[in-house]
């Protein structure tokens, strides 16, 4: 094989496999894409999502922290930060306080962002309401 910058000049022959290689694919790949739609014509429960046994717990939900009141002075009152649980617990929070973006913070599990930010200031009566009504009440 000879380099003349970044292609290859391939003998004759390489390239008949090649050329041979990607029709018989080709043909291959299409014969099961048939085989796939026939079963999910045949099998409407086949498409419903599975779970992919490998993977990580997925999903998330999402919720707000608001402070009835801010013993520190620091955040403010009202909802101070957005949300998210992931499927594997670790929790992710958008503080709304610095303007213009605020920060973000990664927990490995609500209870550590709890431990930290929720639990040592019960005069700051937290509410974190979840996206699907559900709420904590920490406080006095």
């Amino acid at each position: 094989m000879q380099n003349f910058g970044t292609s290859y000049l391939l003998p004759n022959e390489t390239l008949e496999r090649l050329n041979y290689m990607t029709r018989t694919s080709s043909k291959k790949k299409k014969e099961k894409a048939d085989d796939v739609v026939e079963d999910a014509i045949s099998s409407p429960e086949d498409l419903k999502p599975k779970s992919p046994p490998k993977l990580a717990p997925q999903g998330i939900r999402t919720f707000t922290v608001c402070r009835q009141q801010d013993e520190t002075g620091v955040s403010g009152e009202g909802v101070i930060i957005e949300g998210i649980l992931l499927g594997t617990g670790q929790c992710i929070v958008h503080w709304l306080f610095p303007p213009p973006r605020g920060g973000v913070a990664i927990f490995d599990s609500l209870e550590d962002f709890l431990k930290v930010h929720v639990l040592p200031h019960p005069h700051n009566k937290t509410i974190i309401t979840y996206q699907d009504g559900d709420q904590d009440t920490f406080g006095d």
